[in-house]
């Protein structure tokens, strides 16, 4: 196991340039799995000139999904390859790696952990083995390090034969502002904008083509997911800095297909907001939590993982806003 080393950061490129057209995933277009002969739920889709993305599934964790529930990535330079999220599971990495391997002799030599979640830098051992550096924001580490006992009995759990040969591995970089990685003609800017969805949540900007690789700042399609370490102001106040880079650029945020800006700031900011100004009203109010679990979220219905999440954000955002008066 490799020696962790820590960068403070490096230089960030100016960035500039119009939006590049990228293919959309219908909302609609939600089966249980898109590849059922491959580990992946889907084969990755080209987003622009060396950008791929694997589409991951908008549902929740399940063994037909193969956890494979999140956007995984990567960009090829002349020289290397950078791959944005290791994945759930060793079989996972190594099912995106023969699709990358299909696509470019160049090989991986970064792999970036968007945070510290299982199905973003579970595989991170399977990509330490191909001679990758794996690169995580400090407290994405932190977080990864204390889960990982959790996680491997939840990948056991759920994905059973298909979590075999996986073992918390921890990654072997970690930053904590941003770093510039140099792939050959594409440079990749990994930038840590500010708190957002999960402990050290960081997006790669890839100026060259356009393109920003949001990770879990920027959702699409589905609901997003508000956990109990969620700070959903702090996320409010840093989406400005993201904005300002993302904006005339292609999106490919942590869940959902590419897009731009102001279809994920529907999914992503405006829910937020949405949800601290009804709940601050319901505070005001004298409100409970069981009515924050009862708010009235109809109109985001027709989103990927409603009925899984709506409740529990709300709930979730009244027991925080409580403490915020």
């Amino acid at each position: 196991m490799r020696e962790t080393r820590s960068v403070a950061g490096g230089a960030l490129l100016a960035l500039t340039g119009g939006l590049l057209a990228a293919p959309a995933m219908a909302a609609e277009d939600n089966p249980a799995d898109k590849a059922p002969e491959s580990m992946l739920y889907d084969y990755p889709q080209k987003v622009a000139e060396g950008v791929w993305s694997a589409i991951g599934a908008t549902q929740p964790y399940t063994y037909e999904n193969s956890l494979h529930n999140n956007n995984l990535s990567f960009v090829i330079g002349e020289d290397a390859v950078l791959v944005m999220n290791a994945g759930a599971s060793y079989q996972l990495a190594e099912a995106l790696h023969e699709e990358i391997k299909k696509r470019t002799d160049v090989p991986v030599k970064y792999v970036v952990n968007e945070n510290g979640q299982l199905h973003a830098a579970m595989a991170t051992g399977y990509w330490i083995e191909q001679g990758a550096e794996v690169i995580g924001h400090v407290d994405a580490a932190e977080y990864y390090d204390s889960h990982a006992a959790a996680y491997e009995e939840q990948l056991k759990d759920i994905a059973k034969e298909k979590a075999e040969g996986t073992e918390a591995v921890p990654m072997d970089v970690t930053f904590e502002d941003r770093l510039e990685l140099d792939l050959g003609g594409v440079t990749a800017n990994v930038v840590y904008f500010g708190p957002a969805h999960s402990p050290g949540d960081i997006s790669v900007v890839i100026p060259e083509r356009d393109v920003v690789i949001a990770g879990d700042m920027a959702f699409n399609i589905r609901m997003l997911p508000i956990f109990e370490y969620t700070d959903t102001k702090a996320w409010l106040e840093t989406w400005p800095k993201f904005a300002e880079v993302a904006e005339d650029k292609t999106i490919i945020p942590g869940h959902g297909g590419p897009t731009d800006l102001e279809t994920v700031e529907h999914y992503t900011k405006d829910y937020l907001v949405f949800l601290r100004t009804e709940i601050g009203k319901m505070i005001d109010e004298g409100g409970t939590l069981q009515d924050a679990y009862e708010l009235d979220q109809s109109q985001f219905s027709h989103w990927h993982t409603f009925d899984e999440l709506a409740g529990k954000n709300a709930g979730r955002v009244f027991q925080k806003m409580e403490f915020e008066f």
